[in-house]
């Protein structure tokens, strides 16, 4: 169920929206609502926000997902030590990013199994294996002689 953010003279304000269907047209998402049954009453609802009623403490039913507010405040774990917590969750179109705020400034941290294998919302934890000079800067290559 959707509540639907419009302007007060708006014929749906104060409104909610079932969604019946989802669908992929030219790769872009296209939302089936129940009671929007033509054009003309779709491009009413063109401008309007939709926000989701969610209970923050429910957990995703998916495997491998969780919601930004779950992942923000995690402390980063790198071989049993904590170096720095999650400050936010960018979400780029080939992957996510994310922000890890350490000592030393903030690190961007692809959000990929390779580098972030494990995700333990319970413990307030996120364990990385990240390659070397994701987190501190290799030594520069000597001048040969």
């Amino acid at each position: 169920m959707f509540t639907l953010q419009v302007p007060s003279g708006h014929a749906w304000h104060g409104k909610t929206l079932e969604l019946n269907e989802l669908r992929y047209y030219n790769g872009h998402a296209v939302g089936f609502f129940k009671g929007v049954d033509d054009r003309t009453a779709a491009e009413g609802l063109a401008k309007a926000i939709l926000w989701v009623s969610h209970d923050l403490a429910e957990p995703s039913n998916e495997e491998d997902a969780w919601y930004d507010h779950q992942l923000v405040g995690l402390a980063v774990i790198r071989d049993g030590v904590k170096i720095g917590s999650i400050r936010q969750v960018n979400h780029l179109p080939v992957q996510d990013l994310l922000v890890v705020a350490t000592d030393s400034g903030d690190v961007l941290v692809p959000f990929v199994k390779a580098i972030v294998p494990s995700v333990d919302i319970a413990a307030g934890t996120l364990t990385v294996t990240p390659p070397h000079g994701l987190f501190e800067e290799l030594p520069a290559d000597e001048p040969e002689a």
